[in-house]
């Protein structure tokens, strides 16, 4: 789904084609941002255009001139032919997002996110019916030691957005993640690992920027009934790149 106000198209415009459709371009542009001036929707988790591309997520990944790359990282070519709504690579994100589903706890109804998460409403947009793999069950803990804020690490899609937000915006390095391969985690950078013991606050762009339901505000959780929020209004293709409510 597209959006109505799109970029306008200068005839003399750098363009490539989008699964069937001429996107104007300008120099620099990658793939996913020239897509989104355009109103057109390309699937993405860990993608923000306020922030440098990360390409760890993969669910934007395309192909251009035959050959897969991530959306997000991949510069524009004149000419080049991108395609993104395919079978083949729905296929492929679908599963991304099935072994995202199983690999941490991502019990939709009972998430104070429901309704204005990324990755459920992405799910929804690829026609996810089921998890499909075997539940990983993790245990992690869940941090209440802020007097605001709530983390809960269960939720975690690694998709660096917070630690991103707060070294590049908030300049505090809050947030990282440590370890490799599976054993990549979310961390908090304090002695105590404890949020409260943090200069983090509300006003920080890392409060507003996960996906997903791991930082989550206190005691507003269901101010807004389910029903009513982002993606129960429009799906997540009704805009290249929604805001959601923060809860």
């Amino acid at each position: 789904m597209s959006q109505n106000n799109k970029t306008p198209h200068n005839k003399n415009q750098a363009t490539f084609i989008l699964d069937g459709k001429t996107i104007p371009f300008t120099e620099g542009q990658t793939i996913i941002q020239a897509a989104m001036a355009s109103g057109e929707y390309i699937p993405h988790l860990c993608f923000n255009p306020e922030f440098k591309p990360h390409g760890s997520c993969k669910i934007c990944t395309v192909t251009a001139n035959g050959r897969q790359a991530a959306s997000c990282t991949q510069q524009t070519q004149a000419d080049m032919v991108v395609e993104s709504n395919t079978k083949p690579i729905n296929d492929e994100r679908r599963a991304l997002l099935q072994m995202l589903f199983v690999e941490g706890n991502h019990f939709c109804p009972s998430c104070e996110k429901s309704g204005d998460c990324q990755l459920q409403a992405t799910a929804y947009e690829l026609n996810m019916m089921s998890p499909h793999f075997d539940h990983f069950s993790p245990d992690r803990p869940l941090d209440s030691s802020h007097a605001e804020y709530l983390l809960d690490y269960n939720r975690c899609i690694l998709c660096s957005l917070c630690a991103r937000a707060s070294s590049d915006v908030d300049g505090k390095n809050v947030f990282s993640l440590a370890g490799r391969g599976i054993k990549t985690h979310l961390i908090v950078n304090a002695k105590s690992g404890k949020l409260a013991d943090t200069d983090f606050t509300g006003d920080d762009k890392a409060a507003h920027v996960c996906p997903v339901g791991v930082i989550i505000k206190k005691r507003v959780g269901f101010a807004v009934p389910i029903g009513k929020r982002s993606f129960d209004e429009h799906p997540i293709s009704a805009t290249p790149h929604p805001k959601v409510r923060d809860v």
